[in-house]
């Protein structure tokens, strides 16, 4: 055992003589026994102190390898920094930063006061730039460095912040606490750019810097993306801070607001319905339609339109067809009932919109029975000219769609009502809405005119069939074709009623036999 332990006691030696390995006994490191070195801000940077070195050294200093490295460390560092790929897009950045850096400028201060600080910062990739800055300076705008830096006063020092994110970013740090006029310096700088910024003035108590950036943000325009960005930044550094609130302003509603969500909303759908300009109000239309979508699908942010106020607008929409209907049946025909029709399309275009929003908001079942019951406005409805009131058969037409897709659930009572009252006038109105709509999708009418009907009593399927056969025996393909509920039925009232009945006549009997 003693011989094995002398063995490996030599070769440990040996290797020790060759490089290898380093001998703790004879290491010796004196840039270390000079060098200040933090960790980034971004890491606790307050949780790291500071000894006051001697007079500071070069920057080939900093980065010359220790007497005390072994051959195989050289050899290893060697390949790690020729392995990395230097980024000289950063480096120009860097580059024009320090030329035009106050803390390079030997008439700053009168020429009479030198940099007594040499403040080094390190990329997680290696990448470092040093600067020779004052401390007076940092001391003064920076609460971290006034705590690191409080002793030794008239030594001079060496400080290394490592793991930096954005060396970039941090180098402009160091030049804002050297200029006088900080907005200024900061027009023109892209929202990102500026969060990098006050990330790091958070991070040195850099209170001038903290305040000139929040004072950017809260006067420059942002994208979404960087609204986004913007929050995130300011939840994650918890400034605390009244101009923080001022720039969260813009995306943060009072709960006074919250509450008066609906009645801005009714204000907004009554300017719709009401809006002059058709192009108008059909771009509002689709953009009220999208916001309300894309809210109902964020459940965490849900911003509903009250059921009441739908049905107050609906409302209002029947009233105004009947009104114009009664207009329209009792005028003469020679006169112009452009505008009156204009109007009635003008209507049941409103209606459909604020049914499809309440479809949308799972809302639409009392509307069914409500649209089932307008009996009068059905009748009128008859007496006008086709091409005036296909419009209104888009409605009926609609509920049949939303029914058909599951999206509207009503006892099977409203639904025969409903095509006891509408099935008839979409007949008459489908070859118009077809032709003069592009809007209209004839198999979608179809699938869900054919999907209600089944969900029906089998007599009232029979009816329904049969009166549609004789129609589309005469019309052909201005009216809708069901064909493939027709076979449904056929087969539910004949080809299963018969198996059935045959199914019922069969009987098994059972008989003992003697053994």
């Amino acid at each position: 055992m003693a011989a094995e332990n002398a063995l490996k006691s030599k070769e440990v030696s040996a290797m020790i003589k060759q490089g290898f390995i380093s001998d703790q006994s004879l290491s010796f490191s004196p840039s270390r026994s000079n060098l200040s070195k933090l960790h980034s801000p971004n890491s606790s940077p307050t949780s790291k102190t500071l000894s006051s070195p001697p007079p500071p050294f070069s920057a080939a200093q900093l980065t010359r390898p220790s007497q005390s490295q072994t051959l195989y460390e050289m050899m290893s560092d060697e390949h790690h920094r020729d392995s990395k790929v230097p980024d000289r897009s950063l480096h120009q950045k860097v580059h024009r930063l320090l030329e035009t850096a106050p803390f390079r400028n030997p008439n700053w201060g009168g020429g009479l006061v030198s940099g007594d600080v040499r403040l080094t910062v390190v990329a997680k990739d290696g990448f470092r730039v040093s600067m020779d800055v004052h401390k007076s300076v940092l001391a003064s705008k920076s609460r971290f460095f006034a705590e690191k830096l409080r002793k030794d006063r008239g030594v001079s020092h060496c400080v290394e912040i490592s793991d930096c994110d954005d060396v970039e970013v941090y180098v402009e740090s160091v030049v804002l606490m050297y200029c006088e006029d900080l907005k200024k310096r900061l027009m023109g700088e892209e929202v990102s750019r500026v969060l990098g910024l006050l990330k790091v003035s958070a991070a040195l108590m850099f209170d001038e810097g903290i305040a000139s950036c929040l004072e950017y943000l809260e006067a420059a325009p942002w994208s979404e993306e960087e609204e986004e960005k913007v929050k995130s930044q300011l939840s994650e550094l918890h400034l605390h801070d009244s101009a923080s609130d001022q720039v969260l302003l813009r995306v943060s509603s009072e709960p006074s607001t919250s509450a008066r969500a609906d009645e801005i909303l009714s204000r907004l759908l009554t300017g719709v319905l009401q809006a002059k300009d058709d192009r108008a109000r059909r771009e509002m239309k689709t953009l009220i339609s999208r916001l309300l979508r894309e809210d109902s699908a964020n459940d965490s942010n849900r911003l509903d339109v009250s059921k009441e106020t739908l049905y107050h607008l609906c409302h209002r929409c029947l009233s105004s067809l009947v009104l114009c209907l009664s207009e329209a049946t009792g005028m003469d025909e020679k006169q112009d009932r452009g505008l009156l029709m204009a109007e009635i399309a003008r209507e049941a275009d409103n209606m459909q919109w604020i049914v499809d929003i309440m479809v949308d908001k799972k809302m639409g079942e009392d509307f069914v029975k409500l649209w089932a019951d307008q009996k009068e406005l059905a009748v009128l409805h008859s007496k006008i000219p086709t091409m005036y009131r296909h419009e209104i058969s888009k409605i009926t037409a609609q509920l049949c769609i939303a029914i058909g897709t599951r999206h509207l659930l009503v006892p099977k009572d409203t639904r025969f009502s409903l095509l006891s009252t509408w099935l008839d006038a979409l007949y008459e109105d489908f070859g118009w809405m077809r032709r003069a709509s592009r809007s209209v999708d004839k198999k979608l009418v179809e699938e869900g005119l054919s999907q209600t009907i089944l969900t029906l009593p089998l007599h009232q399927q029979q009816a329904i069939m049969l009166n549609w056969f004789d129609r589309f025996l005469n019309k052909g393909d201005d009216c809708p074709n069901i064909q493939k509920a027709f076979e449904v039925w056929w087969r539910r009232a004949f080809v299963k009623h018969v198996a059935e009945q045959e199914n019922h006549r069969l009987q098994i009997t059972v008989c003992d036999y003697p053994s």
